[in-house]
């Protein structure tokens, strides 16, 4: 008997849905370690055995494969640091785990080449376009998620009133940046170390007297 139309439909639906993901979860590893420049539709291609006319189905450009691979790394960076960091209830402990959940990120290789955003930042900064506006708006979406948890943390008597949230997220962002050069520069986590005591310090000076002592790790 013969598949029904529906079935067999869904079932091709299915194995290009997973053909695309395959395919943009490499182009971002590659995008981290050699620059979206690299990703093209020739390249993975060659990487991955398949024909560019099958690629091209894909996705109709280079910008529109720049874009994909853009989106990708921004639902890895939610999965692997924003919705572990937001677990934690409100309070200056979940600001800690936002930056430990980031510093975990990079030391576990989730993309080779570090921060996917801030190897991307660095590379179409002086390039305006479409490319460019994705990798600065999820950037800039991450330190506004530390501004808020620092503005939570305030009604729940963790953080002192006068604090200015934005300051203290850009300070915060500035440090995780700079765990990312280190990392990537030695593969090693003394970086990542140096930040996490500079972080906690800096959290313990907008801290309130009735706060709870930030976790160990």
């Amino acid at each position: 008997m013969a598949e029904a139309p529906t079935l067999t439909t869904d079932r091709r639906l299915l194995r290009g849905e997973k053909t695309r993901q395959a395919i943009l979860s490499h182009a971002s590893k590659l995008a981290s370690a050699e620059g979206l420049e690299a990703v093209s539709l020739q390249r993975l291609a060659t990487d991955l055995g398949i024909s560019k006319s099958g690629l091209f189905a894909h996705f109709g450009s280079k910008e529109e494969l720049q874009l994909a691979t853009v989106e990708e790394a921004a639902r890895v960076f939610t999965d692997e640091v924003l919705r572990p960091g937001l677990k934690t209830p409100a309070g200056l402990a979940r600001v800690w785990a936002l930056c430990n959940s980031f510093l975990s990120y990079l030391s576990r290789g989730v993309f080779p080449g570090g921060c996917f955003f801030e190897a991307a930042l660095a590379e179409f900064d002086s390039k305006p376009g479409r490319v460019r506006d994705a990798v600065v708006q999820t950037r800039g979406y991450w330190v506004a998620s530390l501004a808020r948890a620092i503005r939570e943390a305030k009604p729940a008597g963790d953080v002192q009133p006068e604090t200015d949230e934005e300051q203290v997220a850009w300070e915060l962002g500035s440090l995780l940046v700079g765990a990312n050069s280190s990392f990537v520069q030695d593969g090693g986590g003394v970086g990542i170390e140096r930040a996490r005591r500079a972080i906690r310090e800096r959290l313990e000076r907008i801290a309130t007297p009735s706060a709870a002592r930030l976790p160990s790790h």
